[in-house]
């Protein structure tokens, strides 16, 4: 449903970043919305960056109810920061990409130029 390996549902389980999932009878695994939900925001944060780490920080903070709010609140503002910043990061790396990706096209017309001059002269 999301694209994870069930290696790395089983991982997030363990580590506590998923509550621990209601099994069959059978012993399979037997996910609720709620837990689709987990599974959905910690990918999502993992595809943003956030560490292991930094997650189950915030997992922690969740269990422990609304006292926490605050907390959770910044630790969320923080990594957005964070994030903003690779983001600004990969915006001036594309950047450079694009132009040494137009001096290599102007080199290469320069070329294809030079070529049909010389095919010309023959």
């Amino acid at each position: 449903r999301y694209g994870v390996s069930i290696d790395t549902l089983r991982y997030y389980e363990k580590e506590g970043l998923i509550p621990p999932v209601h099994r069959t009878e059978s012993g399979l695994r037997d996910y609720t919305e709620q837990d689709c939900g987990w599974v959905e925001f910690i990918k999502c944060m993992r595809g943003a960056g956030l560490s292991i780490d930094t997650l189950k920080e915030y997992v922690s903070l969740y269990k422990k109810g609304s006292r926490t709010l605050l907390k959770r609140k910044q630790l969320l503002i923080d990594e957005r920061a964070r994030l903003a910043r690779h983001i600004e990061q990969l915006q001036a790396t594309l950047k450079r990409l694009d132009h040494k990706i137009e001096v290599y096209e102007d080199k290469i017309v320069a070329c294809e130029k030079e070529l049909l001059q010389k095919r010309k002269t023959k």
